[in-house]
Formats: C-alpha cells, sequence, structure tokens
C-alpha cells in the first residue's frame, strides 16, 4: 500500500474529451476475449474440402478450411455467430477510437513537451490498429476478403526491383498459394496483440509519470491537475464505461449484421466480388488506387506501376510520417522550451487546426472515392465522371479547407475580444428619459474570461542580422504559423495571474556532488517500504 498509495491518488481529469483513448482500451480488451474464444474453433488452413455443414446453399461446395471453419463458428458453435459479430465490431470501434482520440490530442496541443514519445507510441499503436485489422478482415478466405488480398499483392508487386520476392514470401508462391491464411493467423493472433499489448502498457505508463492534461478553468494551472482520484471515483466510473462498451457491442452485434460471409462464398482467384467493399479503416488506400489514373515507367529493364505504388506505399507512407514528426516540427518552431499541461483550444492555434482540417479534408476525400463504384450505382451517375470530380476535390478541398478554417479561428477570437470589451447582450432593453433606447450588457462569466484569457501565444521568433539559414527558415516558419491571432484585451493585474498560470512546472536540478547511497525516488521508496525496527524505552534517534 505505501508503493501504491501514489497511484491509488493519481488525479484524473474529469471531462468527456478523456474518455476517448478508454474507449479504445474498452474495445481491446473485448477484442481480445473474443479473439480467444474464436480461435478455439478457427482453422487458418487453406487446404480444400467439400462443404457439408448446416448452411445447405453451400453444402458441396468446394472451399478452404478456413472458409468452412468460419461457417461452422457461426451456424454450429453455440454463441459463434454472436461472439464473431461482437469481435468485428469491436474491431471497427477500436480504430475508431484511436483515430478519434488521435484527432482531439492533435487539435488541443496535447502532444507537445513532455508528449512527444506518447504522441509518437499513440500514432504506432494507430499503425498497428490498421495491420491488426486488416490480417482479421482477411482470414475468413470468402471472395471479399480475397479480393482485397488480390489487392495487397498487386501492391507488393508495385514495390519496384524487389516487389516479386515480396509477393513470394507473403504468400509463399504464386497468389494465392498455401500460406498466407497461415501467417496472417500467427500475426493476427501472436505479432501484432503482443506489440500492442506492449504499447498500450508503455502508453499508460507515460500518462501517469507525465501527468495528465487539462483544460483550463479556475483553478487550472500549468502546474496542477483537477480532478477525481483514481481511487475510488476515477475507477468506478471507468469500470461502469468498460461495462456500457461491452454492452453497446453486444447490442450492436445483436441488431446489426455485419460481414455476412456466407452470402459472399469462398473465395476463387477467377472471381472478383462486384462492389467489394473493405473496412473503413482501409477504405482511403482503396480510394487512393481508384483515383490514380493508369501509369507505368520502364527503369533498366524494370517495369514500376506509379498506378500502385504510388496510392497504396507513398501516399500512407508520407500521411503517417507527417503525423510522426509533427511535434518536432512545431516544437522546433515555438519559442522557448517549457513543459505545456494545459489544453489549447482549437481557435486559439488557428494554423495548427486548420492543417488538422486539410487532413482531414484530404483523408475524407479518399474514403469516398474507396465506393465510387456504390455510390455510382446507387445515386446513378457516371463513375468516370464521379472519379473526375474526387480527382479535383482531393487538390482543391484540402487548401480551401485550410483558408476557411484558419478565417473561421479569427473569426472566433475577434468575436471573443469584442464580448470581452462589450460583454454579453442580455435581452433587456433600457427606454431612458427622453425616449430614446439601449441594450443592456453583462460582463462575461469569470469562468469563460478565464478559459478566453489563458491561452499560450508565443511571439514568433525574430532572427538576428547574420544569422545562419536555419535560423531564419526557422523565424520564418514560426512567423507563418504564429503571426495570425487576435489580441484580447487583459487588465494589467491579469496579465500577471495569465502569466503564473502558463508558467511551467519547475524540476529540481540533480546535484553535483555524488549522491548518498540509497538517495533517488527508488531509494527513497525502498526505506518507505523496509519495515521499521521498533524502539526501546531507552534509545534515542
Amino acid at each position: 500500500m505505501e508503493a501504491g498509495r501514489e497511484l491509488l491518488r493519481k488525479v484524473f481529469p474529469d471531462h468527456w474529451s478523456f474518455l476517448l483513448s478508454e474507449l479504445a482500451l474498452y474495445s481491446f480488451v473485448v477484442l481480445l476475449l473474443t479473439g480467444v474464444f474464436l480461435t478455439f474453433f478457427f482453422t487458418p488452413s487453406m487446404g480444400e474440402i467439400v462443404y457439408d455443414g448446416s448452411y445447405l446453399p453451400l453444402r458441396g461446395v468446394r472451399m478452404s478450411e478456413a472458409y468452412a471453419s468460419t461457417l461452422h463458428i457461426s451456424f454450429e458453435v453455440r454463441g459463434g455467430l454472436l461472439v464473431r459479430q461482437i469481435h468485428h465490431w469491436a474491431a471497427l470501434l477500436f480504430v475508431a477510437a484511436i483515430c478519434v482520440h488521435l484527432l482531439r490530442v492533435f487539435f488541443t496541443g496535447a502532444f507537445r513537451r513532455p508528449r512527444e514519445l506518447n504522441w509518437v507510441i499513440g500514432v504506432t499503436l494507430f499503425n498497428l490498429a490498421l495491420l491488426e485489422g486488416f490480417s482479421g478482415y482477411s482470414l475468413p478466405d470468402d471472395t471479399l476478403s480475397g479480393t482485397g488480398l488480390r489487392i495487397a499483392e498487386g501492391v507488393l508487386l508495385s514495390v519496384p526491383v524487389v516487389g516479386t520476392y515480396l509477393s513470394f514470401f507473403a504468400f509463399g508462391g504464386e497468389f494465392p498459394g498455401h500460406a498466407i491464411i497461415p501467417r496472417l493467423f500467427s500475426m493476427h493472433i501472436l505479432l501484432v496483440p503482443g506489440l500492442l499489448l506492449a504499447l498500450i502498457g508503455a502508453h499508460l505508463t507515460l500518462v501517469v509519470v507525465l501527468k495528465h492534461t487539462q483544460w483550463a478553468a479556475p483553478g487550472r494551472t500549468n502546474r496542477n491537475v483537477v480532478g477525481l482520484p483514481f481511487f475510488p471515483q476515477f475507477l468506478a466510473r471507468t469500470i461502469g464505461l468498460a461495462f456500457a462498451v461491452a454492452g453497446v457491442l453486444a447490442l450492436s452485434a445483436l441488431l446489426a449484421e455485419i460481414n455476412p460471409i456466407w452470402r459472399y462464398s469462398a473465395y476463387r482467384p477467377d472471381i472478383a466480388g462486384a462492389g467489394a467493399q473493405p473496412d473503413w479503416y482501409i477504405g482511403f488506400i482503396e480510394g487512393a488506387l481508384r483515383l490514380m489514373p493508369a501509369a507505368e515507367t520502364g527503369v533498366l529493364g524494370h517495369t514500376v506501376s506509379w498506378s500502385a505504388f504510388l496510392p497504396a506505399l507513398v501516399v500512407p507512407g508520407l500521411l503517417f510520417g507527417v503525423l510522426f514528426v509533427y511535434p518536432f516540427v512545431e516544437r522546433w518552431i515555438t519559442p522557448g522550451d517549457g513543459e505545456h499541461h494545459l489544453c489549447d483550444r482549437p481557435r486559439d492555434k488557428p494554423t495548427r487546426t486548420a492543417l488538422g482540417v486539410a487532413g482531414i479534408a484530404f483523408y475524407t476525400v479518399l474514403l469516398i472515392a474507396g465506393g465510387n463504384d456504390v455510390i455510382a450505382y446507387t445515386f446513378d451517375v457516371s463513375v468516370n465522371a464521379l472519379t473526375w470530380v474526387l480527382r479535383a476535390a482531393l487538390v482543391l478541398l484540402p487548401p480551401l479547407s485550410f483558408v476557411l478554417t484558419r478565417r473561421l479561428c479569427l473569426a472566433l477570437q475577434a468575436r471573443e475580444r469584442a464580448r470581452l470589451l462589450d460583454g454579453d447582450e442580455t435581452g433587456r432593453i433600457d427606454q431612458s428619459i427622453d425616449g430614446g433606447f439601449s441594450g443592456n450588457r453583462r460582463p462575461v462569466p469569470a469562468a469563460e474570461r478565464y478559459a478566453m484569457l489563458v491561452r499560450d501565444a508565443p511571439q514568433p521568433p525574430q532572427p538576428s542580422a547574420g544569422a545562419p539559414r536555419t535560423e531564419r527558415v526557422r523565424a520564418a516558419l514560426g512567423s507563418w504559423y504564429y503571426g495570425d491571432r487576435v489580441a484580447l484585451p487583459t487588465l494589467e493585474q491579469e496579465e500577471g495571474r495569465v502569466e503564473a498560470v502558463l508558467t511551467a512546472p519547475a524540476h529540481p536540478q540533480p546535484a553535483t556532488a555524488p549522491a548518498a547511497p540509497g538517495a533517488g525516488r527508488l531509494g527513497r521508496l525502498l526505506r518507505r517500504v523496509k519495515p521499521r525496527r521498533r524502539r526501546g524505552p531507552g534509545t534515542r534517534r
């Protein structure tokens, strides 16, 4: 209890936006539990058999053992279809919760120092979740998942020089081979879950060690955390949320059918399903493949297929590469090196918010393009015309979203300035003695005024004369990033309070002299845990 006292009294802020990470955690727990159940009955083999199970429309059809075992789980194992659908819904929620949680962290600046490493871990978890989802989605070996594997094989073949070797290694020979399902199964139940468990543990450890971010409010500063202690208040709430997540997933599996593989039939390499759509988290890669024009280049006797290599490998690589390095780029162009424990309101960082919205617009266009054939069929429009419209939107919509979002953030700042100067309208109109009318206003509430004024607005750095090119580039980026903002009116005493609130916590400097034996946190912890000897009546300290 001595060792766990600090953890039990750990304070967590009480705000709904901080629950997004818990949704991801508990959906992952549901994934583990349901995945263990499904593992008992699934056969990861591509060996062909003749189906003689209980689903009559497919009886007598040749299929792989993987597909037959999935049908067995769905129709013959008690509760198998329910557990299988819970597993699939939990996978969708897991990826969605990570995605939305990353967006919350990005738009509120919760990735800033000292949390850059935690952001990198979060983006890595998102990548692993995509890989885990794709590997699990491909295991049933039905027509839909087989079409996805065919696309994956084409992407591997598009890698210059080594594409053929990568494809042979993954599939164990010519497509579809006999090794891809067993290898995906090992990856899905062993390799990727192990990495996810390790990174989730590291992520939660850093959250505890680095202290949680919080929204600005009276009494909350850059040096404290106001909220609920881990035990018993936060623990009771988070356990309730865990059961709620499990209940909603079970209800979704009961009421909403998902991935009915028996309708798609077993996969055959010579058949491609019409209207095949992957799960939403892979849809942006599918959309990029559909929007890319056909293009090939011959280089030193090798054919480079740009129509598959660029959209499926280069575009996702650039997207996630930008996500990995963004916190370090913003830290480089930001003056000062203090810690940041207060969340930014998106309007107070117009450039960062505009960049995030532009990225969302880019992703959304690709996601819509992943279903262009279904959209064209549903609305009876030309699929070619729709493809060209989406190509134009992919080029024009992100910069347009950037400009509009930045202007909207500045407009919201200007409105707050007007509110601070003039107050809020009460709706009451007074009539003067000479017959004139005037509106009645009241000051902005103290809590809202606090949230408006407590904002981190660093001054763009100015390079000195003769500064090196690196410093000039840094200053130019800083001016572009922080230059546009609306100054808010503050009283002289308020300026001092705001500066005190934003002051970073001071950490004790290490002593220059050699530390005594047992010094440091570990030594203090061991001394507290070590049993103390009782002193007799005549002993002295």
